[in-house]
């Protein structure tokens, strides 16, 4: 538990808390639980709305709609999928802790689902045991695809952006594709101006690792320290535009998730748009994909996947409105071609014959 960020922890104390609650509600103790109540409280979750501290304001009438600009779906107050597995995977892996000391029950109530499966089938022999089969009552998580920001709309969100922190914030992460967390946790040692590089902590594994950024972001990143002040090395990079009075006059603060998040309601306000911080990784994602002096293997080295098949099965999907437009110009360019004039055959020679020797239906 020492190497887990606190993000993963509060989300595993509030799936836990929301366990508690339910056996409350349904007077079950703990240690007496059984799948049933976990059938239950799926199908509970994905009836009921989830709780809010304050009411929706402007986003209360786009909520569970689909953008009509970047056609992704606005969420609602509705428990996702993943949301709810990830419940389960908690609760799961709470019980097998107590089981394992021998302080819980002898069944765990979160079963894994083995039908028409023999458990492994294929275990290598030089290889340890392990469980297999999916949670029972995990619902199924449509398959989701890269959103990347076409360069039009990326130029109009620049273009939007009011300060230089939020430009060279935005311009690093589209460069090198790293998570949020990743990027808010750079501090000003984790800077290599030299080779315009920097060292970000890897989401879960908190592996340090150097990734490149552009020139451009590096831009940014100098006239936003030059307004920011000196910082030291062990200092965060990213801090708060506005200043706050903690006790010892006004003092800006760490940038947090919640702050980052401010910065695309701004550009979504003005473009109409619902972008997030997670769409310019697919967008650089994307991009260093279709570049053909990079391998597969390179884009999962800058994504930090542990497997290359996580890369491909993600990011070598195109998208739909991709897809659309060119094969729009393909129809077009042909269109352009049959109202070109037809070239007379010279007299003498067979249009056949001319189509054998030079390949294709002569013009």
């Amino acid at each position: 538990m020492a190497r887990n960020r606190p993000g993963s922890v509060r989300s595993y104390a509030y799936a836990l808390l929301r366990w508690w609650r339910w056996l409350l509600v349904v007077g079950v103790e703990w240690d007496r639980a059984t799948s049933a109540e976990v059938r239950d409280l799926v199908l509970w979750l994905r009836q009921t709305a989830k709780p809010r501290n304050s009411p929706r304001t402007k986003s209360a009438a786009t909520a569970g709609t689909v953008n009509p600009i970047t056609r992704k779906r606005n969420l609602d107050d509705q428990y996702q999928p993943r949301t709810i597995r990830h419940s389960n995977a908690v609760i799961r892996s709470f019980y097998e802790f107590w089981i394992e000391t021998g302080h819980g029950p002898l069944v765990n109530p979160v079963p894994l689902d083995r039908r028409g499966r023999r458990p492994n089938a294929h275990h290598n022999p030089l290889e340890p045991f392990r469980p297999e089969g999916r949670i029972r009552y995990n619902p199924k998580v449509p398959k989701s695809k890269p959103r990347e920001i076409p360069d039009e709309r990326w130029n109009e969100s620049f273009g939007a952006l009011r300060s230089n922190r939020d430009r060279a914030l935005l311009s690093l992460d589209v460069s090198n594709a790293a998570r949020a967390s990743e990027l808010l946790g750079i501090r000003g040692v984790d800077l290599d101006w030299g080779d315009q590089l920097v060292r970000v902590s890897r989401k879960g594994s908190d592996d340090l690792q150097w990734l490149p950024a552009s020139p451009d972001a590096f831009v940014w990143l100098r006239l936003y320290l030059a307004e920011l002040g000196p910082l030291e090395p062990n200092d965060p990079v990213w801090w708060t535009l506005r200043r706050r009075d903690r006790g010892h006059g006004l003092q800006p603060q760490p940038m947090n998730y919640e702050a980052l998040r401010a910065v695309f309601r701004r550009i979504n306000a003005v473009l109409g748009t619902n972008y997030t911080m997670h769409d310019l990784r697919h967008t650089a994602a994307l991009r260093m994909s279709r570049d053909r002096n990079l391998t597969l293997l390179d884009v999962q080295t800058i994504l930090g996947h542990a497997h290359l098949s996580t890369t491909a099965d993600v990011y070598l999907l195109e998208d739909e409105a991709v897809v659309i437009r060119r094969v729009a110009e393909h129809l077009a360019q042909r269109e352009e071609r049959a109202r070109q004039p037809v070239t007379p055959v010279a007299a003498g020679y067979h249009a056949a014959d001319l189509a054998v020797l030079f390949g294709g239906l002569p013009q």
